[in-house]
């Protein structure tokens, strides 16, 4: 088996910035205002939402990744007064005015203890922002379970499977006694371009979704896993005549001020 991959690749993330960075703006237009003090952008990442933080509250604005080469490229952007390698699950602040979170959060388990115990970190008045992808049962997302499990059930096992993002009326449920909480859905269109090699929506989910799978195979293995993978989106997103394609992707959001 080949080495697991070691970390994030900000260049393979980035390809897809303005689809990425789209919720992060929607999520961002629906905080009215906060309190003083330092804002913490959650799973930073390459700092992608740095820009759009710091022109909405010119003020101090720290980034927490667990990703070191991330990190390094959040630090190029000059966005950001300080940066933390840190696991979210571990890491805690006193009286944050705003924790801001873009795509991350689904990495972790335990909603239900994870966001109360951040909720606790803001100041009076301060805001939990919070964006993540809730395409978990879409056939992008759906395939790369059911191929992993069929071509290598000594390594993939989903029978009990649970995702780790529930939905908006859900994570409204469990803030509300926290304080006012605005929760919803969304599912963007995104027009992806043609690649050169494979479906464009494989080359959307590379980077995050096929993670976990890619890192447990073979270097042969996963060329095989990726062509099966590539059969299976073409029939459920067949291709534009000029080799696009169109992905719907619904996310989740939701904010609490206390």
């Amino acid at each position: 088996m080949k080495p697991a991959i070691p970390d994030w690749n900000p260049e393979t993330y980035a390809r897809f910035r303005g689809l990425r960075l789209r919720p992060a703006l929607d999520l961002l237009a629906q905080v009215a205002s906060v309190p003083d003090g330092a804002i913490y952008d959650l799973g930073c990442g390459n700092g992608a939402a740095g820009e759009a933080l710091t022109t909405r509250y010119p003020r101090r604005v720290e980034g927490v990744d667990a990703s070191p080469s991330m990190l390094a490229k959040a630090g190029e952007t000059g966005c950001y007064a300080a940066l933390h390698e840190a696991d979210i699950s571990d890491w805690s602040v006193k009286d944050a005015s705003m924790i801001f979170s873009n795509a991350a959060l689904q990495w972790l388990p335990d909603h239900a203890h994870l966001l109360p115990r951040l909720a606790a970190m803001l100041a009076p008045g301060g805001v939990m922002a919070v964006q993540m992808p809730r395409n978990h049962m879409a056939p992008s997302h759906r395939f790369l379970r059911d191929i992993a499990a069929a071509m290598f059930p000594d390594r993939f096992n989903f029978a009990s499977y649970e995702a780790s993002v529930a939905t908006a009326a859900g994570y409204w449920q469990l803030l509300a006694p926290m304080g006012t909480v605005h929760a919803w859905e969304t599912e963007y269109i995104q027009h992806l371009a043609p690649t050169p090699i494979g479906h464009p929506v494989r080359a959307f989910t590379e980077s995050t979704a096929m993670r976990p799978f890619v890192e447990k195979l073979t270097t042969d293995e996963e060329l095989a896993f990726s062509a099966a993978y590539d059969a299976a989106l073409g029939a459920a997103y067949p291709l534009l005549p000029d080799g696009a394609a169109l992905f719907p992707f619904r996310r989740v959001f939701f904010t609490l001020k206390v």
